[in-house]
């Protein structure tokens, strides 16, 4: 073999093992749409765009999985949001889908009573976007692996502010070395875990986990703060003042939700 064919193959060599990298490092771009309303016929409008035209479209556009979830009825936020869950592979991926679903003709026709809905008959109160980028620890989203009807499912999404970059970073890095473990260990079916790049409430993550019901998730994290494995972890003074606050939302997916 001369030189020069040598060279070309190394080259190619490294090429592939460069693209087989980058491709084992991808962390999957989450969006989480939160529709905020104030009467019921705006939920009932969202109902009918996100069943009829939004899901489909994202379906025709290659986004398999959307989530549409609401508050529980015990929850003092219960009919004044719509929580919406869209994966995507990245921001390019995300841009190209919601192009494609712009120009779906079918989309445009379904969602038209919502797309032009006048502003005295608006859907929604005003419309809050938050982008995520998945944990490296689990780097795209999951469906629950659980049998029981989904209405009869809660699902439980978290956010933990910290108050700096680096205590938030090092709250990522212990979900990544170690924290998410425990969960799975313990059966939390987590959905996603992901970094916030753009929200109204940063540095934070954010994370959501599955249960049967309200009991379930109760047993759940009763067996979670019984873990020798987090007891260990939690007093561990690299990782102490890492969360400066907390929100915890308790949703029941919509009947027509994929997740």
């Amino acid at each position: 073999m001369n030189i020069k064919l040598f060279r070309i193959l190394t080259g190619l060599i490294f090429l592939m093992v460069f693209v087989s990298i980058a491709k084992a490092q991808k962390r999957d771009l989450f969006e989480i749409k939160i529709y905020h309303i104030e009467r019921p016929e705006q939920e009932t409008v969202l109902d009918q765009y996100l069943e009829k035209a939004f899901i489909p479209a994202m379906h025709r556009a290659g986004v398999d999985h959307i989530g549409v979830f609401k508050p529980v009825p015990s929850d003092p936020t219960f009919g004044k949001v719509i929580y919406v869950f869209s994966p995507y592979k990245s921001l390019s991926h995300k841009m190209k889908v919601d192009q494609k679903v712009k120009n779906d003709k079918e989309y445009l026709s379904e969602g038209e009573s919502y797309i032009t809905a006048s502003p005295e008959r608006a859907p929604y109160q005003r419309i809050e976007t938050i982008l995520l980028q998945a944990f490296e620890g689990m780097r795209g989203y999951k469906l629950p692996d659980l049998n029981n009807p989904k209405s009869k499912r809660v699902y439980e999404l978290r956010s933990y502010e910290s108050a700096t970059e680096e205590r938030f970073a090092n709250k990522v890095h212990m979900f990544n070395n170690g924290e998410i473990d425990i969960f799975e260990r313990l059966g939390f079916n987590a959905v996603f875990y992901g970094e916030v790049i753009a929200g109204s409430k940063m540095p934070n993550l954010m994370y959501m986990t599955t249960f049967e019901d309200l009991d379930s998730e109760k047993m759940h994290w009763d067996a979670f703060r019984a873990d020798d494995q987090w007891n260990k972890m939690k007093v561990m003074e690299q990782y102490q003042n890492n969360v400066s606050g907390s929100d915890i939302m308790l949703l029941t997916p919509a009947d027509y939700s994929d997740i």
